[in-house]
């Protein structure tokens, strides 16, 4: 297969405000003169762009990210403390979860990861 990803880009109100929690949130480095219409995060875990748009959030997200965690709970109270909001837990056929929203409301989750 010749693709790879290139980025993820996230739409934002505010995209330095966007790109400062992202980038806590994986270990990312915001590039140099990150913005309120556009901002990069940069890291091992790859690269995010967030470009503001004028249209706001609508609707649940047709993309979102999976994110996996040895310690979910942990995991999960640290990007609380971030400003990310708790939108539910969940548990179906042994995989347990956690569905959050960053800090302008774009869902994504926290999957525990399995051992052995």
């Amino acid at each position: 297969m010749s693709l790879t990803v290139q980025s993820v880009t996230f739409d934002a109100e505010d995209a330095a405000e966007l790109a400062r929690f992202w980038a806590a949130a994986l270990g990312l480095s915001i590039a140099d003169g990150a913005s309120a219409d556009f901002a990069q995060a940069t890291g091992p875990g790859g690269r995010y762009l967030f470009i503001a748009v004028p249209e706001p959030k609508s609707a649940k997200n047709r993309v979102h990210l999976d994110l996996e965690a040895d310690d979910r709970e942990a995991e999960v109270t640290r990007l609380l403390g971030l400003g990310a909001a708790r939108l539910g837990d969940l548990d179906e056929d042994g995989a347990r979860w956690t569905v959050l929203a960053d800090v302008q409301g774009n869902e994504f989750c926290v999957v525990q990861a399995h051992t052995g």
